[in-house]
């Protein structure tokens, strides 16, 4: 037997959670043929990956991004695929651009995912050739695509294209009969196509960017009962995926959406929801997420939260942060985008006074913790101010309220402002706690969006590093197997997806790992010019020490944090279709390389 790539001698995970072991992989045709105990014969065999005191994983999948509008110029992903993840989804969030043009595209993914309007508006009607969703999964697969993608498709792109933005965005409107009859075609459509299933949001800071309806809430927030119903009992009877966010500021909307994914004469309904962390502005309801979620699958739910298991780390650039969209003086500041007239309105007293009271009001339930001494300078003109926090300026400036602080240095240097703060995940011990819950996913790195103010790409080896760093203190909390298995397989299973594993006849998405380099360097700072976002510095990860290789589908995309001559210029990755296998990609000489 002749193999296209041997990885000899690593530690191998099957994704399954069971033992590791020391083997070595042969890859034919993009498939894993050989796990064996003794070496492979390489005669003739173009590639040998020497994986001695390495880890061989199957690819991480990332359930949770907004790459819809990068994977349109910017297809292979590599921000993704430098650090192992080889499947990515698409379509979180209720956002999905199947449906809707350019300018409708913009204005739901600018403002809330913080992705520059006009590249939304340009790729989106420079690209789009598709009415369909299998029109759109061979659009996707006619680019060099990178890692694979599996979709969800969005309902607030369904209500877009059926009842127009304004409509679709007013809260006297229901859909017609005709209109919903529209929607649920076109979520048929999506299923027949292979789509995991449906996002929705009922999160009510999530807010619409352009002129047309500017500052209203993603229109899946407005679908009424009867709408959400007829859409989900699709979902049930074709056992697909709802993946939603709550309106946390409303506890039986909480409760109704973790309820839903109950049968009781009827199918489950297997729901995905945002989000399990251990926010700072309320740290007792972490411990509530994990029972509840077990007592719902106890009686026959199929319910799992999203969670990133890392320290939830933002950036911003002035007042530019969706934090500020969940209280009204934020988001009205949010609302202008003209520079003037917002530093107006922040010199105003009246509206000090407001965003003064929000911002040390007790009430309701929050995701900022709204501590101004907790978020601190890290870019400024003003290099006195740099490593400071809002608070400690304040007090340096004669005992000025936090919140004027803040306010003045954005009205003096603007964007020039750059300053971080951890929202949620920052307690060690709770994040050991979810990564051991089994009604949590590992996911929500929002990877494509939030360019200018997070990066959790690297979500996956942080994780890794974390059980690693336990298991060598005597600590240990998690198996590293089981470790593998929480970003590998057990994803892919729940999703029905053909990945996440690593036996003799999966197809061969794999990444090599050196443990001794999951370090401290996974926690840097680093940035990145985005060519298709017009030069745009967006925050990226680099631990280019930590992943030896990656490869998809049997090629080899990644080595020593150097993309190979493949990433951007022929396709690797393809649409993985729930529930079904995938076949193999065709070589260049159009041969399949399928094992069988």
């Amino acid at each position: 037997m002749t193999y296209d790539t041997i990885i000899r001698n690593g530690r191998w995970f099957d994704g399954t959670g069971a033992p590791s072991a020391v083997r070595s992989i042969g890859i034919r045709g993009g498939h894993v043929v050989a796990v064996a105990t003794e070496e492979l014969d390489e005669t003739g065999c173009p590639q040998v990956i020497d994986a001695t005191g390495k880890w061989v994983l199957p690819g991480m999948l990332d359930i949770h991004t907004h790459y819809d509008v990068e994977v349109l110029d910017g297809p292979a992903l590599s921000e993704s695929l430098r650090h192992g993840v080889t499947t990515v989804m698409l379509g979180s969030c209720s956002l999905s651009t199947i449906h809707v043009d350019g300018v409708d595209a913009g204005d739901l993914f600018g403002r809330v995912e913080a992705i520059p309007r006009e590249h939304v508006i340009d790729a989106v009607d420079r690209h789009k050739t598709w009415t369909t969703c299998d029109e759109y999964v061979d659009a996707l697969e006619a680019r060099p695509l990178g890692p694979n993608l599996a979709a969800f498709i969005g309902h607030s792109d369904m209500r877009t294209a059926v009842m127009g933005l304004v409509r679709a965005t007013s809260k006297s409107v229901s859909p017609t009969k005709g209109e919903q009859a529209e929607m649920e075609r076109m979520l048929a459509e999506a299923l027949r196509a292979g789509f995991v299933g449906m996002s929705s949001q009922q999160l009510l800071f999530d807010k619409l960017d352009g002129d047309t309806c500017r500052s209203r809430t993603l229109p899946s927030t407005y679908a009424k009962p009867r709408e959400l119903r007829r859409l989900k009992s699709m979902l049930r009877k074709a056992g697909r995926i709802l993946q939603s966010g709550p309106d946390i500021q409303n506890p039986l909307n909480v409760g109704s959406q973790v309820a839903q994914s109950l049968g009781i004469f009827r199918n489950p309904l297997k729901t995905s929801l945002l989000s399990a962390a251990d926010v700072k502005a309320n740290p007792y309801a972490v411990h509530l997420m994990g029972p509840v979620a077990r007592f719902v699958n106890r009686l026959g739910g199929n319910f799992r939260w999203q969670h990133l298991p890392v320290p939830f780390e933002v950036y911003a650039d002035g007042i530019d942060l969706v934090i500020f969209e969940e209280f009204g003086a934020g988001a009205a500041a949010l609302h202008l985008r003209d520079e003037v007239e917002r530093n107006e309105m922040m010199r105003d007293e009246s509206y000090r006074r407001e965003f003064r009271k929000q911002y040390e009001s007790k009430f309701g339930v929050r995701v900022w913790h709204r501590d101004f001494f907790d978020a601190h300078i890290v870019a400024c003109p003003d290099e006195s101010v740099i490593g400071k926090s809002f608070g400690q300026v304040g007090r340096d400036r004669g005992g000025v309220h936090p919140v004027d602080a803040f306010l003045d240095l954005v009205l003096e240097h603007g964007r020039s402002l750059r300053w971080r703060t951890t929202i949620s995940n920052h307690r060690p011990e709770v994040l050991k706690k979810l990564a051991r819950e089994p009604s949590v996913q590992m996911g929500f790195s929002d990877a494509g969006a939030h360019l200018r103010n997070m990066a959790f790409y690297n979500m996956g080896l942080r994780l890794l590093r974390h059980v690693n760093d336990a298991k060598q203190a005597g600590r240990e909390f998690m198996t590293i197997e089981a470790a593998v298995h929480r970003l590998t397989g057990e994803l892919a299973d729940w999703y029905r997806l053909d990945a996440g594993h690593l036996r003799i006849g999966d197809r061969a998405d794999v990444v090599i790992i050196d443990p001794a380099h999951l370090d401290e360097s996974l926690d840097d700072y680093a940035e990145q010019p985005v060519e298709q976002y017009g030069g745009l510095s967006r925050m990226v990860n680099r631990n280019d020490a930590a992943v030896t290789a990656v490869l998809v589908g049997g090629r080899t995309v990644f080595t020593e944090g150097e993309a190979t001559d493949l990433v951007g210029r022929q396709r690797t990755g393809r649409f993985l279709r729930a529930s079904h296998k995938s076949p193999a990609l065709p070589t260049e000489k159009g041969e399949l390389t399928s094992v069988g």
